[in-house]
């Protein structure tokens, strides 16, 4: 009984961002994102600015944050480890990404889906659009650089391992990025886990 209850609370907690987060990328694009508050946003919700300050501690977050870097850090710890580094990064990547645009709605260990298509397109105009956000997703994309490190490098740490693994990190997240941008910049046409697997075997390539 007490874990359907923290199951059903959790649930409600994820739906309740959510809800949060879409009417806030709403406004943001109709209004533009300077041009809108945390109390705009909270009224639009129908919630108090403390609820959303509770889930988004800052305005950035409102568009950057979601829960998808421990399921990913997750499932590329979970693949074998005798995989070459960039392809158990990249691979993974690609495939938690293709179902963010799937746009299908899920509810996985606890995880609501929080962006399909359309909220993941939203959310890369407006960081293309607002200088504040592009300098905080680089400092999220760090992040989730470091998550993955920490997640692979064992215990005790093996120094050139850790190298390795920051290096290989940083150039799957840096290909995904330019990828992801690139899919926003075109209105979402392209096919996005094919233009991201076409930018992570750019960076795979060996120089001649």
């Amino acid at each position: 009984m007490g874990k359907e209850v923290t199951s059903l609370r959790e649930r409600q907690r994820l739906m309740t961002r959510r809800t949060i987060q879409q009417h806030a990328m709403r406004l943001f694009l109709e209004r533009g994102y300077d041009e809108t508050t945390v109390n705009d946003v909270a009224r639009a919700a129908g919630v108090s600015s403390m609820t959303v300050y509770r889930h988004f501690p800052t305005k950035e977050d409102l568009v950057l944050s979601d829960e998808y870097d421990p399921l990913i850090v997750q499932r590329i710890a979970a693949r074998p480890a005798d995989e070459p580094l960039m392809r158990r990064i990249g691979a993974t990547l690609v495939e938690e990404v293709g179902k963010v645009v799937s746009d299908d709605e899920s509810f996985e260990h606890g995880v609501v889906a929080p962006a399909g298509k359309e909220l993941l397109l939203a959310r890369l105009r407006l960081v293309l659009a607002t200088p504040a956000l592009r300098a905080r997703r680089w400092d999220s994309q760090y992040a989730t650089q470091k998550a993955i490190v920490e997640a692979l490098r064992g215990d005790p740490p093996d120094p050139e391992l850790e190298f390795r693994l920051w290096v290989a990190a940083g150039a799957c997240l840096a290909a995904v990025s330019a990828a992801l941008l690139r899919w926003a910049e075109e209105n979402g046409r392209p096919d996005l886990p094919q233009l991201m697997t076409q930018a992570l075997t750019i960076v795979s390539e060996r120089q001649r």
